[in-house]
């Protein structure tokens, strides 16, 4: 006759298999949402959520101002340092979000495949003329991986050279992006405070030259 197990040795089981049960929830979530939501944003670890809250206040004062044009940006609702994400400029030298640090930036990602990514174009290119300086650049990094000659084609058949090109051969900013669960699409756009902090993203085109789309750059770059 097999022996019953003693009720320590089956609380002791229970408690075990619990703790697997939550252990597996936790990876499941970290899998869906990204390990950084779980942990208060790995990228930067505690001190770097800590820098990050001032934009999350200031998201929450602009979220009024997330209409029109751009009510489709979504602002920062908890703290996010975003990744030192790296790429290059057009005579192929390194570069770093870092490169930005002490300036607000408006981030794009965007390729020649990517429809909506070029009828949005002009009107970066449009906001940057207006708004563009020590305190504020709109960075467009294209990430067309097969003809690094082509998106240089397109930019100068359109007539867009009011924009400084940037791009990623190998798409690697897209997944860095993605990794911290912001981003879901082409194009998609951040809008960045002095201390690399999230402030509000888009995932999708906006009209960036409306009046919409000044008046939250501008009250963003008056803090």
């Amino acid at each position: 006759m097999t022996e019953r197990p003693s009720r320590k040795f089956a609380i002791r089981r229970l408690v075990l298999v619990l703790m697997g049960g939550v252990a597996g929830v936790a990876a499941g979530l970290a899998g869906v949402y990204g390990i950084a939501t779980l942990t208060g944003n790995l990228f930067g670890g505690p001190a770097g959520a800590t820098a990050c809250r001032p934009a999350v206040a200031l998201a929450a004062k602009l979220a009024p101002l997330a209409t029109g044009e751009v009510a489709a940006v979504s602002m920062a609702k908890s703290p996010l340092k975003v990744p030192n994400l790296t790429f290059q400029d057009a005579a192929g030298q390194p570069l770093a979000l870092e490169n930005w640090r002490g300036r607000t930036v408006l981030l794009n990602l965007w390729a020649t495949w990517c429809v909506p990514c070029r009828k949005e174009m002009p009107s970066l290119e449009a906001l940057e003329k207006k708004l563009g300086g020590a305190a504020f650049e709109v960075v467009t990094v294209n990430i067309d991986t097969r003809d690094p000659d082509k998106p240089k084609a397109w930019l100068k058949d359109v007539g867009i050279g009011g924009l400084k090109y940037y791009a990623d051969p190998n798409a690697k900013i897209f997944q860095d992006l993605k990794g911290v669960g912001r981003a879901f699409g082409m194009p998609t756009t951040m809008l960045i405070d002095p201390h690399g902090c999230e402030i509000g993203t888009i995932a999708g085109p906006a009209e960036w030259a409306s009046d919409d789309a000044v008046k939250l750059i501008e009250a963003a770059l008056k803090g």
